[in-house]
């Protein structure tokens, strides 16, 4: 096989050739090794190796729907037994920290007779939007290296865009999923809080907000993993439902007549781009060229309070993972990113009522959409308020550095939060992505759908989000606008 072909096909197209004996999964593991050799020095997204531990599993007999497919993980949880587990951050780097078993969601992927070659970057602890830690550099877009492919799984979803792997792992605590295939014209499904597993050592991540799964290129191979991944571990805390039908199943299935609203409005109020305007637009033109109801709408919640509940959710979590690597390391606040120990210095800073209010209000925005949603099937909304940035555009300015630095010496976090300064910063950071939050915070399963392509040749996707239970009917949708609007031939010219 030659790159040109394996490129084209998907993950589930690839396992099909290995069940009949056209291809060995030596013959695929190297093909994509040397893609990922040839692209990595201009992207930066595989920062761990895992040449030779591959080509021994790829000697091995697999089964399983991906036997002898290659694959990547993401360097944030996805554990791999004996394998580095840094979260992007520096003082486990420079420890060269290592897991001590694989994860449960790993488990299920070597099950399906995935090879696993590597591990891809990510900002530090997941924390941006953008991936570009100081631990081990940018990850750059192969659409147009001067850009972001996103965050926090932008090394995954810069090399599936690149042609090294069909599928690559991620997750989304805030749109690490969604956020990296808008940038990279991938799809991305964000399952709903509970739908795929954390353990062993955990079974839920920022009461279920973060939430595991993968960047594809194509539709089903969304739902086949899906298929593989989802389902119950030792110790969860809520049985979910399970699926009506596999997940594979529900790609050509037609999806029927559906109500959707659509909106282009930031819920923090902050501009949105008009080509994420066009994109929405665009989206909405082509559902009712297939028959849908398509209508202007948004739920009645407070995004402003809602993003706020959720950053201060966020820094309370930082500030209890920057406490265990100071732990576990020994290390002082040069092992970690200025911004990093500014949100964990404003996590520490929450009182315990507080953040239990804050989680109370959850219910309410959860409540909020799942009103809005008995009216609609699915809520449109841009991806990104803008097109990719490029690289270093995001930084935290330089008035905010200061004011940071300033915060941290003296101590005055508290009195920040009170101020109304963590609310300016919190619409400045979040101004490129204010739509994907909302997903994480109610636990709706949600996916970024790559139907729109720039002026400047770089993609940017739009997002539907679904209520509870229905990422199948969400697989259906995504199916048809697949075969309707396809975008698996588009290469990035990487």
């Amino acid at each position: 096989m030659h790159f040109e072909e394996y490129r084209k096909l998907d993950g589930l197209a690839l396992a099909a050739l290995v069940d009949r004996g056209e291809v060995t999964p030596t013959e695929l593991l190297e093909l994509a090794i040397a893609r990922a050799e040839q692209v990595n020095p201009a992207l930066n997204g595989l920062i761990i190796p895992l040449y030779e531990q591959a080509r021994r599993r790829a000697g091995q007999h697999l089964s399983g729907p991906f036997a002898g497919v290659p694959m990547l993980v993401k360097d944030l949880f996805q554990e791999m037994a004996g394998v580095p587990h840094y979260l992007g951050n520096r003082a486990l780097k420079q420890i060269g920290r290592r897991a001590t078993e694989d994860s449960e969601l790993v488990r299920r992927w070597l099950d399906a007779g995935l090879i696993i070659f590597g591990r891809t970057n990510t900002p530090e602890f997941g924390a941006k939007g953008i991936t570009e830690p100081l631990a081990w550099g940018a990850t750059r877009n192969p659409w147009n290296t001067d850009h972001t492919p996103g965050g926090s799984s932008g090394g995954s979803a810069a090399l599936v865009a690149a042609g090294v792997v069909p599928f690559a792992g991620a997750n989304d605590g805030g749109g690490s999923i969604r956020i990296p295939a808008a940038c990279c014209g991938l799809f991305g499904l964000k399952p709903g809080r509970g739908r795929t597993p954390w353990g062993p050592q955990f079974t839920e991540a920022m009461h279920g907000m973060s939430i595991n799964h993968a960047v594809t290129r194509s539709v089903r191979d969304s739902a086949a993993l899906l298929d593989a991944t989802h389902g119950d571990e030792p110790g969860v805390q809520f049985h979910l439902a399970p699926p009506e039908r596999p997940y594979l199943d529900e790609v050509g299935r037609d999806p029927g007549k559906l109500r959707i609203a659509f909106s282009t409005r930031s819920p923090i109020g902050t501009p949105v781009h008009a080509e994420a305007v066009r994109a929405v637009e665009n989206a909405a033109r082509l559902l009712t060229s297939l028959g849908h109801h398509v209508e202007e709408g948004e739920p009645a919640i407070d995004g402003e309070q809602m993003t706020a509940d959720w950053l201060q959710m966020w820094f309370a979590h930082c500030a209890a993972t920057v406490d265990a690597v100071r732990r576990e390391t020994g290390c002082d606040d040069d092992g970690f990113e200025p911004d990093t120990l500014v949100m964990a210095a404003f996590g520490r800073s929450t009182r315990a009522s507080e953040y239990v209010e804050n989680y109370q209000r959850w219910q309410l925005y959860t409540q909020q959409l799942s009103s809005f949603l008995q009216r609609y099937d699915f809520w449109l909304t841009p991806t990104l308020a803008m097109p990719p940035a490029k690289i270093g555009e995001l930084s935290t300015p330089a008035w905010q550095q200061a004011a940071s630095k300033l915060v941290l010496r003296l101590g005055a976090s508290r009195l920040v939060l009170k101020s109304g300064m963590l609310e300016k910063m919190a619409r400045e950071n979040l101004r490129y992505t204010p739509f994907t939050q909302v997903g994480n915070v109610t636990g709706v399963p949600a996916m970024s759908v790559p139907l729109h392509w720039c002026d400047n040749g770089l993609p940017l996707g739009v997002q539907f989000i679904g209520d509870h239970g229905d990422e199948g009917k969400l697989i259906r949708l995504a199916a048809q606008l697949e075969q309707a609007s396809p975008w698996m031939h588009r290469l990035a010219p990487v």
